[in-house]
């Protein structure tokens, strides 16, 4: 009989799920249990049970009860067998798997804690038996060697302990070693050469142009000897040193600048110009220290024969962030030499402005650091003495002329030079006191003038009042009467108050003479307390006089005001509202043109 065709798009059924609807798994006459599998099947469930065949060759087992009936499946069509080793989508995970894996996991944490024993074991080793860390050298600053503003030059114009030489301008807080002009030239170097072995630098620079590119760059140097000016940065070619050179042109065209290059020479090597240095760089590395937010620092170290260039790139004001640029080991550089940095423009222009140059030397650990006197060269120290000798003879030549000129004062003690404390008290006491003495004397004639116009304001007072009584009698006469009386007690009040003053002065004077014993320093300050007083006295008695004068003064005297000139009138009434008229009609005109045009303007919306 032929098989049914499937629908189309129907899913076709596993063979494996007609295993229900087979004879040997209904439950029939033989009275066989239904869900037996097949000879030959596979199980699928958890409780395998094994085929007929296999149950008769296998030995007879003592069972403990009859099996109980399993449930009839749904009509439904089953699974198909999977291997055991399979789990099928949507069943749980035999428990089987779990100690398994959970054993996997505890031998891996085993072999990581193994693992980690080890390499903490080598590492201890390590640290116990291995090197230990290099300590760092000694670092002492050297002045002689350095610079930095504020207050950079001297009165000349020079900067301490350097010269400078091209185009270089020196300021109190920077040396402009060259101006963003083209063709400038320009360096400083250090007077004297340094003793020291091992040396470091740190160097505060700013390179700052109008343009994308600049030119040419900013060379440091330690040479034996000072480079003044040349082609190479502005300074010598053909020097016998070391140059670490920041260069911000491209030369070759391969476009590797604004870089930083290591250069050494021993006095016999020309630069190469047109390949930037590349043919004879020592080390390099590719930096833009072009117009940066803060100024560029580098730190140049030479110690135990190699050579580090630091960088801070100028991007953050910390002092400290540096990155490591390049590096050259096992580099001989003279002994003694001359610190110098040097700059140069060409077509482009920058300006090369250098804040600082900080000189360090360093010493090894374990040497001893050597003195201040052990770092001056013989040659220096015989010229100091000869100078020294010469000062001393002819300081002795001076005190044998002075012990000729002045025999009366041989054999005597010299005076000490320093003052004492007491000394100094009792010469500021003295001081005050003729100052003191100066003050009064100064009041006095100031005192004597002030009488000698009052004297003249009272005579002058009493002969216009007697004017203004021998001309007009009566009611004039009661007035200037009052007003003499006023006068007379103006005086009254006057010569008591210079009364008073004298009194003053008197007292102040015999605590002048009682401040010159010693051990009367208090005086002083009662003096000046009087004096003080004196001077509150003497502005009072100038106003009250001032005031006597004005008011006794007749009022055909009193200074008047000068009256305005009259304004000449050059314009009637007439005119004036004639001239308003035609404003007003004017400005009724150009309101009604203007409101026509608006008018006419609008029709065409």
């Amino acid at each position: 009989m032929a098989r049914p065709r499937p629908r189309p798009g129907a899913r076709r059924r596993p063979a494996g799920r007609n295993l229900a609807r087979s004879p040997a798994a209904r439950p029939g006459p033989t009275g066989a249990l239904r869900g037996r599998q097949m000879p030959g099947q596979r199980s699928h469930g958890r409780a395998a049970h094994p085929p007929d065949w296999a149950a008769a060759a296998a030995p007879t087992a003592v069972r403990r009860g009859p099996a109980p009936p399993r449930p009839a499946p749904p009509r439904r069509a089953r699974p198909r067998a999977r291997p055991i080793g399979r789990r099928p989508v949507g069943c749980a995970r035999r428990p089987a798997a779990r100690p398994k894996m959970a054993a996997r996991a505890r031998r891996g944490g085993l072999a990581a804690a193994l693992m980690a024993g080890a390499l903490l074991a080598l590492g201890r080793a390590a640290a116990e038996g291995g090197p230990a860390a290099p300590a760092p050298p000694h670092r002492r600053f050297e002045y002689k060697y350095s610079f930095k503003g504020p207050h950079l030059v001297q009165a000349d114009g020079t900067v301490p302990f350097w010269a400078h030489t091209g185009n270089a301008i020196p300021s109190a807080d920077q040396i402009r070693i060259t101006t963003s002009l083209k063709s400038q030239r320009g360096s400083v170097w250090t007077k004297n050469k340094s003793i020291f072995e091992y040396w470091e630098v740190e160097v505060t620079f700013r390179v700052t142009g109008r343009g994308r590119i600049g030119a040419d760059g900013l060379a440091i140097w330690f040479t034996e000897e000072q480079g003044m000016e040349g082609p190479v940065f502005g300074a010598a070619d053909k020097w016998n040193g070391v140059g670490i050179f920041f260069d911000s042109f491209d030369n070759d065209g391969k476009k590797n600048n604004p870089g930083v290059i290591i250069v050494g020479n021993n006095g016999k090597l020309l630069y190469d110009h047109q390949n930037d240095g590349s043919t004879q760089a020592l080390a390099s590395c590719q930096r833009d220290f072009r117009n940066k937010p803060y100024p560029v620092r580098a730190k140049i170290t030479y110690y135990q024969k190699t050579l580090t260039v630091l960088i801070n790139n100028g991007f953050t004001p910390d002092k400290e962030d540096f990155e490591f640029c390049a590096r050259v080991e096992d580099m001989v550089l003279p002994s003694q030499g001359y610190f110098g940095i040097s700059a140069a423009t060409g077509g482009l222009a920058d300006d090369h402005d250098v804040l600082s140059f900080l000189t360090f030397q360093l010493t090894e650990p374990g040497k001893e650091v050597p003195t201040p006197d052990a770092e001056i060269p013989q040659k220096d120290k015989e010229k100091y003495q000869e100078e020294f000798e010469h000062f001393q003879q002819e300081l002795d030549k001076k005190k044998e002329e002075f012990q000729k000129e002045h025999p009366d004062v041989q054999g005597q003690p010299a005076d000490d030079p320093f003052e004492t404390v007491n000394d100094r008290e009792l010469r500021q006491i003295f001081e005050g006191q003729n100052r003191i003495h100066l003050e009064i004397k100064q009041l006095n004639r100031q005192l004597d003038m002030i009488l000698d116009e009052q004297r003249r304001y009272v005579s002058a007072v009493t002969d216009e009042i007697a004017k203004r009584g021998a001309g007009v009698p009566g009611q004039q006469v009661q007035v200037s009467q009052q007003e003499i009386d006023t006068v007379v007690k103006t005086q009254e009040e006057v010569i008591r108050q210079v009364n008073e003053m004298r009194n003053s002065m008197a007292d102040t004077l015999r605590l002048i003479s009682g401040a010159q014993h010693p051990g009367s320093a208090a005086g002083v300050y009662e003096a000046s307390q009087h004096f003080n007083d004196i001077k509150e006295h003497l502005h009072v008695v100038k106003r009250d006089i001032e005031h006597l004068v004005q008011r006794n003064m007749p009022s055909s005297e009193k200074s008047k005001c000068p009256d305005l000139p009259p304004f000449p009138s050059c314009l009637s009434t007439m005119h004036f509202f004639i001239f308003i008229a035609v404003q007003t009609v004017l400005f009724i005109a150009y309101v009604m043109y203007r409101s026509q045009q608006e008018a006419a303007a609008k029709k065409f919306f």
